[in-house]
């Protein structure tokens, strides 16, 4: 008598022209969720179209703060808003907000002139994180002392000013704390940035910070514990809003701003508090643009050998002659190869 011969497992065919995204997977879920989740209705207004009449003060979950008619006004965010990978709303944001009934909904958002944004949290949804948005300046603020300074932190948010169409204004506080501006200040003094020592204790540096914001809307932003929510205190002691010590342990700082939010100061100046930042991942930047982002480098880049050179290995090197020489200091180019080095990572 003959074995009966077992059947093999059917073969799967696969679609590879219109299906290839999921040709090697085996997640069932994967399948359903393609199958059945629908592409999402058109926004009301495209950002072209739209006719602003509020301004987005801070954005949490479904829900904003506006300040629309002189008042401040918490609104629903329509459901066809982000489509694409960035963060829906941020404060600067300029919005259409209708109302449906007594509710006020942000309809549709203006094409932003500016923003200050960062790569998005590993476990995020989004690609892109937009901070701010419509500003004018970026006020990067470190201090002299506890904590000490910081220039990787300085250099990314350089970059991410540049990408985002926004000028800089480097800040250095807690100046009452030292005896002397630290030494790695004098790199961006002599980059073109402009530089402004303030104190909150003695008010050194305030009235020049407020003449250069006044009539324009500025970001703080800056790593955790060095005075952002006490710079605006400063400008404005109506605010009075919470600050808190630093660690006397690991002279880290508590993050006292939890979400970024957009206040209304005298003289015409919009000012935007931001959570502190321990480091800053750089958005839409490839590894190869990065010295492009460092004006010495980029400056002196032009005399490498190869029109490509990354400045790491390559021979006939003018970047790296110039650091050896003295004429880039080393402190820049450790940090351009940091932050390119963390960039080939994240591909």
């Amino acid at each position: 008598m003959k074995k009966r011969q077992k059947k093999g497992p059917a073969v799967r065919t696969r679609d590879w022209s219109t299906q290839h995204e999921f040709a090697f997977t085996h997640d069932r879920a994967k399948h359903r969720k393609a199958a059945s989740v629908p592409e999402p209705p058109a926004p009301a207004f495209a950002p072209d179209d739209v006719r602003s009449n509020a301004i987005v003060v801070a954005h949490t979950g479904r829900w904003a703060f506006v300040q629309i008619d002189g008042r401040e006004v918490m609104a629903d965010i329509d459901e066809r808003l982000g489509r694409d990978r960035a963060t829906v709303l941020a404060p600067g944001d300029e919005v259409r907000v209708e109302f449906a009934g007594e509710t006020p909904v942000v309809r549709g958002v203006a094409l932003r002139r500016t923003k200050l944004s960062r790569l998005a949290h590993v476990h995020s949804a989004l690609e892109e994180q937009v901070i701010a948005a419509n500003v004018d300046l970026l006020i990067i603020v470190a201090s002299a002392a506890r904590p000490n300074f910081k220039p990787g932190l300085v250099d990314r948010y350089l970059i991410a000013a540049q990408v985002g169409r926004v000028n800089p204004l480097l800040v250095v506080n807690k100046m009452d704390l030292a005896v002397s501006e630290p030494d790695a200040v004098r790199l961006y003094r002599e980059i073109g940035m402009r530089v402004i020592r303030t104190s909150c204790e003695t008010g050194e540096g305030i009235g020049a910070l407020r003449e250069a914001l006044a009539g324009k809307s500025g970001v703080v932003a800056g790593h955790s514990g060095v005075g952002k929510t006490s710079l605006i205190n400063a400008l404005d002691p109506s605010l009075n809003l919470p600050v808190q010590e630093i660690s006397q342990y690991n002279e880290k700082g508590k993050h006292t701003t939890t979400n970024a939010r957009l206040f209304q100061l005298a003289g015409g100046i919009r000012i935007i508090d931001t959570p502190g930042a321990r480091n800053l991942g750089v958005w839409n930047v490839s590894p190869e643009e990065v010295a492009y982002y460092f004006p010495e480098l980029a400056e002196t880049g032009t005399g490498c050998r190869f029109r490509n050179c990354t400045h790491t290995h390559e021979p006939g090197c003018a970047v790296r002659e110039a650091v050896e020489s003295g004429a880039i200091p080393r402190a820049r180019f450790a940090s351009y190869l940091r932050i390119r080095e963390s960039l080939e990572k994240e591909k």
